[in-house]
């Protein structure tokens, strides 16, 4: 599914939300309502404790309660839930019972009877449940899923993935290689290192400090054929000496990063050619470098952020352009019933996060996932 943000948006009214959660993770949210405002409205911050929602108004501005009530009589469009993991779920069924549609933060539930219990909620109350999976829109791997669709690397079968973790991981690898929610076998192993650490989410670390860190090794085998390899330490999204990477082989090419190698055929009086070509993706970026405006392979365009396009001025990082348009995708799921990111593919990559730790217990052992009621249909 590719994503599109419906042109009329600025002619709506703000889509209001609230957000339920204090955390990094729910200013990124806030961030988006502030560079936005012709698009969304955030209501309120849900706090847990009068001071932590006071540092919330004090530091970044923040509309922050922390009356249950008082979301609810504000009577937002959406109801975004960004606490921790082992809340998420409880807080999501509380508020889809509620009657708000729900987005919520990633992973929809750590435990299979959860993941279960929130479609139940979507087929038998008719529960509007989304889940926060962005990776897919980050302009780069938005970009690279072009490549693929548009059939530079002919059919994509393998693939390797340094870029995300767990579940994000998943989403990536199912997405590239086409496999929908087709059964896996999956099985690998965890390997422990030791790093100098040099980034962090509050900044740069100069005093040397070293720390345990630990990488994961996981084949995902899918029922078709199709095989992708994971290899991701969490140290890789804030570190100076550690990068990412994304590998996608075809039969016909294979994207690496920025860079695509296919074979194109060419028809002359003598016979077909098939002649090796090489390029690399254009990037073009905001004056700061953070964020991403268009990416191009030669003359093709793959990638345009929909928010320039729309003719908004700011142009976000790729984790906030990416949530922008899933919070975009919730007014034509509320309006339309068109799903942003579906239910079933949300609740499949937290699946994915329970076999792939399943795995990690005994290594090397494989374990197989089994067709579950999302999937069934």
């Amino acid at each position: 599914m590719k994503m599109t943000i419906d042109r009329t948006a600025l002619e709506k009214k703000p889509l209001r939300f609230v957000v339920i959660g204090s955390g990094w993770r729910s200013l990124f949210y806030w961030r988006i309502a502030c560079a936005y405002p012709e698009l969304f409205t955030m209501e309120a911050m849900l706090c847990r404790t009068e001071e932590k929602a006071g540092h919330m108004r004090k530091q970044y501005g923040v509309p922050a309660v922390t009356s249950e009530a008082v979301c609810e009589a504000m009577k937002p469009d959406f109801v975004v839930v960004a606490v921790n993991k082992t809340s998420i779920f409880p807080v999501t069924k509380q508020w889809a019972g509620k009657g708000f549609p729900v987005l919520c933060e990633t992973p929809a539930a750590l435990e299979l009877d959860e993941l279960k219990e929130l479609w139940r909620m979507k087929m038998e109350e008719g529960a509007k449940i989304q889940v926060a999976e962005q990776y897919f829109l980050y302009p780069s791997f938005a970009a690279a899923a072009e490549v693929v669709r548009r059939g530079f690397l002919g059919e994509a079968s393998m693939m390797t993935l340094s870029a995300a973790h767990d579940y994000h991981g998943a989403s990536i690898i199912r997405r590239m290689l086409g496999t929908g929610l087709q059964n896996m076998t999956i099985y690998g192993k965890e390997y422990p290192f030791t790093l100098m650490e040099t980034d962090s989410r509050d900044g740069a670390i100069t005093d040397g400090h070293m720390s345990e860190r630990a990488r994961r090794r996981i084949t995902f085998e899918f029922e078709d054929g199709k095989t992708a390899f994971y290899d991701f330490s969490s140290v890789q999204y804030h570190s100076y000496i550690r990068s990412r990477h994304l590998n996608v082989q075809g039969k016909t090419g294979e994207l690496n990063d920025w860079t695509v190698r296919y074979v194109k055929e060419e028809v002359q009086p003598s016979g077909r050619r098939f002649l090796p070509m090489e390029q690399t993706m254009s990037v073009e970026r905001n004056a700061s470098g953070s964020g991403i405006i268009r990416i191009s392979l030669g003359e093709e365009q793959l990638y345009v952020n929909p928010f320039v396009h729309m003719g908004l001025k700011q142009v976000l990082p790729q984790d906030e352009t990416a949530i922008a348009v899933l919070m975009m995708g919730m007014r034509r799921y509320i309006e339309e019933g068109l799903e942003c990111y579906p239910l079933a593919e949300g609740l499949q990559d937290a699946y994915a996060l329970i076999l792939i730790n399943e795995a990690l217990k005994s290594p090397g052992r494989p374990v197989r996932s089994e067709t579950q009621i999302w999937a069934g249909i």
